[in-house]
């Protein structure tokens, strides 16, 4: 109804002044009285009063449909109506949405392809990789110890391109089991035992007995990977502890905190460490920070269901909390 009646207030000025002018010229004239005048403008108000009805009626549900936010883009043309401009514009928003349509399947067709394409050209460089990695195995020296690290950086390098690209089709990659937390968490560092051995920092896990968690493993192994570099990286100093421990909370959830003994994370840039690419006043020091590590925690666990908190201190080291 206020939509209705701020699109004909315009008509109501001019009928008004209309109204007047009559009224003033019959009073000019002298041929008409005062009662003529008014039941003059009596019948004009009731032929508008009875227009403006009319008008009303008729695009009722096209003003209420204008004043509605639409719950989905099939909603958004809103009832049919036999008023010409409710049915134009109904007609335009419909030709709007097949073309948005149009662009929007031509767009994820592109971007499927991209995916697919960053998919096979990661499993293609995997192969190279092992090859070297079979040929420096058994080789002794400095020399290969080096080559060695480099390809476990080229490797976590290509595992974070891919569950990147894979992240918005997490449903077609998702096996949900349940997962003993202990023997995930062992797994994870024994995978990542040449990083902890190259930075010379021990891992230390207490993780109760009889934790049993609900989660993908391939997925939350990843979040454990992606924490367990970040906790390697911001660690300068050598003989420093990365501890894991794991609990269960008194409503009864599984918790896991992994905790190092870094630089810790400035108060001013702990509430930006989950955003994509920031990098914070850390990241001007260490050079191999890309802001996408947390970033990816937070998102994977947030569709695994996993609640993630994170506290540090300068100087003293950083926790991620994960709740199951």
């Amino acid at each position: 109804m206020k939509l209705f009646m701020r699109e004909q207030t315009p008509l109501i000025i001019v009928y008004l002044a209309q109204l007047m002018m009559i009224t003033l010229v019959y009073r000019l004239d002298g041929g008409s009285g005062v009662t003529v005048s008014l039941y003059a403008a009596l019948l004009s108000t009731i032929l508008l009063l009875g227009y403006l009805a009319y008008r009303y009626l008729a695009n009722r549900t096209f003003y209420e449909r204008l004043m509605t936010v639409p719950a989905s883009l099939e909603d958004s043309g809103g009832p049919a109506q036999n008023t010409p401009l409710a049915a134009s514009l109904r007609m335009l928003l419909a030709q709007q949405f097949r073309l948005y349509q149009n662009d929007l399947h031509n767009y994820r067709h592109k971007l499927e392809e991209h995916i697919h394409f960053i998919n096979q050209w990661v499993h293609g460089m995997k192969t190279p990789l092992s090859v070297i990695h079979l040929i420096i195995q058994d080789k002794d020296g400095s020399p290969f110890t080096a080559i060695g690290d480099e390809l476990d950086r080229l490797k976590k390098g290509l595992e974070t391109v891919l569950y990147t690209a894979r992240l918005d089709t997490f449903e077609h990659d998702f096996y949900v089991e349940r997962l003993d937390l202990g023997a995930v968490v062992r797994s994870v560092t024994s995978e990542q035992k040449r990083l902890f051995i190259r930075k010379r920092v021990f891992p230390v896990i207490s993780v109760e007995s009889g934790i049993s968690i609900t989660s993908d493993e391939k997925w939350l192994s990843f979040v454990l990977t992606q924490l367990i570099t970040n906790a390697l990286r911001y660690t300068v100093e050598e003989g420093k502890f990365v501890h894991f421990h794991g609990y269960l909370q008194e409503q009864g959830r599984a918790v896991l905190e992994v905790r190092d003994e870094g630089v810790g994370i400035p108060p001013g840039d702990l509430p930006r460490v989950f955003d994509p690419y920031f990098t914070g006043v850390n990241g001007r020091s260490f050079q191999e920070s890309t802001g996408m590590g947390l970033y990816l925690v937070k998102q994977i666990c947030g569709k695994l269901e996993h609640e993630v908190e994170i506290t540090s201190e300068v100087g003293k080291g950083t926790t991620v909390r994960i709740v199951f």
